[in-house]
């Protein structure tokens, strides 16, 4: 056996801000205790700090590398009992096993202090830094038992060093017994069930929990296991009763473990080619095997080695033959002639009524050798297992599907990550001792300066700042300017920073930023070090000054890579900012019904070669293209871990146009949409499957067209309400949003450099996800003007406002008599209100209470799809359409652009009229105080001294009372013309007359 590095869990204990004192006398004797896989260390007592400094290192030995993941790391602050009354709580910090990083990338990070129960009194933060070491193991002496080492040494380990603190952890024991013990239980509990993690779908036998294995190898169940591992196996057998389905389905990987209960099971005939044994093995032709059904027909490709090693799979309703040929031919050039000849080895049959059938988790069909029957030659055999299983076989994922089109890499189904994106921060200090020059030429002017830096293809500048020749301040000019940049990994090899003269426009000089070596931080409190970089010319300059910048990786944001209302993750860059997931979302994309033809093939005949895109966080997911089919039946089945609930699924679907259809030399085309599907997830009921059909509306030049209907099964599962309810009051993005916030311009620049650069990294994949896939899944184009758009926006205003409408001409009614038994009705509310104003609140909040539980029953049970009419596709003008549909910048006509410009003003004029209105009202408030009309004030004045009598000998009650019986007074008291404070109001100046 290979022997695996031994790793290391190393947690340093840095310092802690801010504690709340327990000690009695304003103070705190603070301490830590860690606990990482039932190992635990303890740091030394800071006596009378509440900003303690340990600065301590703790190692763990990572019992299992795999699962590592799935642990959790918890680290307790406590009051020290030999000095204050007792030992108290401060606090705790609890890290996912995801969070942990390598040596080289641990960075400090401040984590709040959580509270144990919900009557605690915590506060403060504690700094960290977590981080894991791998290091070769020793040779063993002998191998009788080389694994029984791993256990004495881990716990010899601990032993040495709680030696001079035993006497503390056994009086800590003895004073809080049931709270250590309820720990240890509690983290039992948790070790087996860890949050879900991707593995690799071609393993999925790996990936199987133990306790479903049957009748394991020979080799397995004769190896004798070690203590560490009969620890683990009943802390598992213990767990299978109390593991949920959220659990083990989290611990599986898309398709190895996944039960695929939301989509249909589809029989598929799996045909396994390994390799071919011929009679005259001197032979070099290339040689391939043939696979024939009835009318389907799939080859290998043509090698010279024989050994091929592919599957198969046959959709099995779609076959029209019971019967399996499997040929072998040689592909043989003769001397003479150019062209080559093919040449059939031999066939091997197989009836499907007797090929055997597999359902995981049994074991793989072991391929065997057949002889091929042939009259020319004898001897030839080809090695194959031929059986029939579903799509969650494990052999589904590597086949090359018949209804895919067989050996065709762009149908396959696959799965893509986004890049891991990283704010770059660079702060343009100032510069020195720069080379303006000759010396004459630099006395004639006052060269003004600014600096370009760059980032691949992305270029930001800072402003212009004069360099003179008298003062020394201004002979080293300093801007003190941040400029942000979206970098991914695998990072840009180089920043540039670039010094130039504007005059001249010509290059002072530039200085390369090696971005691997840049620092990074999580938080805005960590202090950064300033560095100069010399400056470089042209080959006869090496030395044109310095320039002072500071740099760093911003971990502590969420790089905005997708339009704001689809966003479906939150999560920080920095992988120590990690939390746990709360729930696990499964998609089942079932199939489509009634899709319409968007290309034709051979010329005549309409078709459509649609696969489904699934966007959810990082990970996009790619379903196999069904060929030449109005009505696909992909029963795929796909998992996401969710962090947010918040959080918006987005699923597009297709007609793939980048394959070649006859195998002729052409330029490959691209990817025509045909509808896409968004689904909220806070909108679904957990632990619930939604089986709904979507139809499929694609905005085209010719108006809004009805593609078909997708049929989508949906599952938000969540094992902790707890978890979930307290996402819904934490903030939404991550800490370094609100604390340093990006102003909306410089959000909006750097949003879409970021959907560029992920666009970028998904169409060089193999085989690419198409740009025009990845910017309409999306929304790249919402910042474009679209007067469809504007419509759609200006009448969601309008809806929101409507209830207010509504209410406002409620009150009207009441106060215009037009229903008495309602006025007098408010009559008596109003004295109820007035005579017992404390029950105004109550009455209001349990008149809300009854209203919301009357209007449950009429909730909305299925989720929402795209909405064609709140979009106003159907309300749209042709000349509308096209303006949308036109790039940027226009290509149309200037008589076209002058008609859209014109009616563009015409619409800005009114929103013009409307913001002045607007305006001038708060504008003549804002009069009334400022003395600008005189008389007004002064009218005002009185009014107010006047009041303030009034109200000093009138109660309060009593004016309510008055006030509101005058305003619902019947009409034939009433005056039409405005009242006194409205035609007051209206007469107050405003700024509107003195806009130019």
């Amino acid at each position: 056996m290979a022997e695996t590095c031994t790793r290391k869990l190393i947690v340093e204990v840095c310092n802690a801000r801010s504690l709340m004192p327990k000690d009695g006398q304003g103070t705190a004797s603070a301490f830590a205790t860690v606990d990482f896989d039932g190992q635990r260390r303890r740091t030394k007592t800071k006596l009378r700090d509440l900003n303690p400094e340990w600065d301590e290192k703790l190692e763990f030995l990572v019992h299992d590398t795999d699962s590592m993941a799935t642990e959790t790391l918890e680290i307790s602050l406590y009051n020290d009992k030999k000095t204050g009354k007792r030992s108290t709580f401060l606090g705790k910090v609890r890290i996912a096993g995801s969070a942990f990083v390598k040596s080289g990338g641990e960075t400090l990070v401040y984590y709040p202090l959580e509270k144990r129960s919900v009557f605690s009194q915590i506060k403060g933060e504690l700094g960290l830094k977590v981080y894991y070491i791998d290091e070769d193991p020793p040779a063993p002496p002998a191998e009788q038992k080389p694994e029984e080492k791993a256990p004495e040494t881990e716990e010899n380990k601990p032993a040495e060093e709680a030696k001079p603190e035993e006497e503390k952890k056994e009086e800590e024991k003895k004073e809080e017994p049931k709270t250590e013990s309820n720990k240890e239980a509690k983290k039992e509990e948790e070790k087996p069930s860890p949050p879900p993690q991707e593995e690799n779908p071609k393993k999925p036998e790996e990936a199987a929990p133990p306790v479903k294995v049957e009748n394991p190898p020979l080799a397995e169940s004769e190896k004798k296991p070690s203590k560490e591992e009969k620890e683990k196996a009943e802390i598992v057998k213990r767990s299978e009763v109390t593991i949920s389905d959220l659990e083990l389905r989290s611990l599986a990987s898309d398709r190895g473990r996944s039960a695929y209960d939301l989509v249909d099971r589809m029989p598929f005939l799996y045909v396994r080619v390994v390799k071919a044994k011929t009679a005259n093995n001197e032979s070099k032709s290339p040689v391939y095997a043939k696979l024939m059904i009835g009318t389907h027909s799939i080859k290998t490709k043509s090698q010279s080695d024989k050994d091929w090693d592919k599957v198969f799979a046959f959709d099995k309703e779609g076959l029209n033959s019971t019967s399996l040929e499997v040929s072998v031919w040689t592909e043989e050039k003769k001397e003479n002639e150019e062209a080559t000849q093919e040449c059939s080895l031999g066939t091997v049959s197989f009836d499907l009524q007797e090929v055997p059938k597999r359902v995981p988790p049994d074991s793989p069909l072991a391929p065997q050798w057949y002889a091929l029957e042939s009259e020319s030659s004898a001897g030839n055999e080809i090695m194959l297992a031929v059986w029939i299983g579903t799509q969650a076989d494990e052999a589904f994922q590597e086949a090359w599907q018949s209804d895919s089109g067989g050996l065709l890499p762009e149908t396959r189904a696959k799965v893509y990550l986004s890049p891991k994106l990283w704010y770059l921060r660079l702060t343009v200090i100032q510069t020195q001792d720069l080379h303006l020059g000759s010396g004459s030429e630099a006395k004639v002017r006052n060269p003004e300066l600014y600096v370009k830096a760059q980032l691949g293809a992305q270029l930001f500048k800072t402003g212009r700042t004069s360099v003179g020749s008298t003062s020394a301040s201004s002979a080293n000019p300093t801007w003190n300017e941040d400029l942000v940049f979206v970098a991914a990994e695998p990072f840009e090899p180089f920043l540039t920073v670039t010094v130039e003269d504007v005059a001249n426009g010509q290059s002072v000089g530039h200085a390369k930023i090696h971005v691997a070596s840049i620092e990074r931080r999580t938080d805005d409190r960590t202090e950064l070090k300033s560095r100069w970089f010399n400056l470089v010319g042209d080959d006869t300059k090496p030395y044109t000054g310095r320039i002072h910048v500071r740099v760093c990786l911003e971990g502590g944001y969420h790089v905005l890579d997708e339009a704001a209302h689809v966003t479906s993750d939150v999560r920080a860059a920095a992988k120590q900012l990690a939390k746990a997931p709360i729930g696990l979302l499964e998609v089942g994309i079932r199939g489509a019904t009634n899709l319409l033809p968007v290309k034709t093939r051979d010329g005549t005949r309409g078709t459509t070669d649609a696969y489904v895109v699934a966007k959810y966080g990082p990970k996009w997911v790619r379903t196999r293209t069904i060929l030449d089919r109005f009505n696909p039946r992909w029963n795929e089945q796909y998992t996401w871990d969710v962090y947010d609930p918040c959080t918006v699924l987005t699923i597009g679907v297709f007609d793939n146009g980048r394959y070649k259809h006859d195998g002729a030399a052409g330029k490959q085309g691209k990817d025509v949409r045909v509808g896409k599907v968004r689904i909220r997830l806070s909108t679904l009921v957990t632990n619930r499957v939604y089986l709904n059909q979507y139809s499929l509306t694609v905005l085209l030049p010719s108006g809004a067209k009805k593609m078909g209907e997708i049929e989508i099964a949906v599952r938000f599962s969540c094992s902790s309400w707890l978890s979930l309810i307290q996402a819904y009051t934490s903030p939404m993005l991550p800490r370094m949003h609100y604390v340093k916030p990006l102003g909306p311009t410089q959000q909006d620049i750097l949003r879409h450099t970021a959907m560029r650069l992920v666009t970028a990294r998904l169409t060089r994949s193999e085989p690419p996800l198409g740009q025009e896939v990845v910017q309409f899944m999306l929304d790249s184009d919402t910042h474009m003007w679209s007067m469809r758009r504007s419509k759609a926006n200006w009448f969601r205003v309008v809806g929101c406002l409507t209830r207010v409408a509504t209410l406002a001409r409620w009150t009207e009614g009441i106060r215009t008599w037009v229903h008495p038994p309602t006025s007098v009705l408010m009559h008596v509310l109003l004295v109820a209100v007035v005579l017992c104003p404390h029950l105004v609140l109550p009455t209001i909040f349990m008149y809300a209470f009854l209203i919301l539980a009357f209007r449950f029953r009429y909730r909305q049970r299925v989720p929402l799809n795209m909405d064609s009419r709140l979009s106003y596709v159907d309300m749209v003008g042709p000349d509308e359409l096209d303006e949308e549909f036109d790039g940027f910048p226009t290509t149309r006509s200037q008589d076209v652009v002058r008609i859209r410009y014109d009616r563009l003003r015409a619409l800005a004029g009114r929103a013009q009229t409307l913001l002045g209105d607007f305006a001038a009202h708060g504008e003549r408030l804002e009069a009334l105080w400022n003395w600008r009309d005189p008389r007004a004030t002064g009218i005002f004045v009185v009014f107010c001294l006047v009041a303030s009598l009034v109200f000093y000998v009138v109660p309060f009650k009593v004016f309510v009372l008055g006030s509101g019986f005058y305003y619902l007074r019947h009409p034939r008291f009433r005056d039409d013309m405005p009242s006194v404070p409205v035609s007051f109001f209206r007469r107050l100046p405003s700024f509107s007359d003195q806009i130019l």
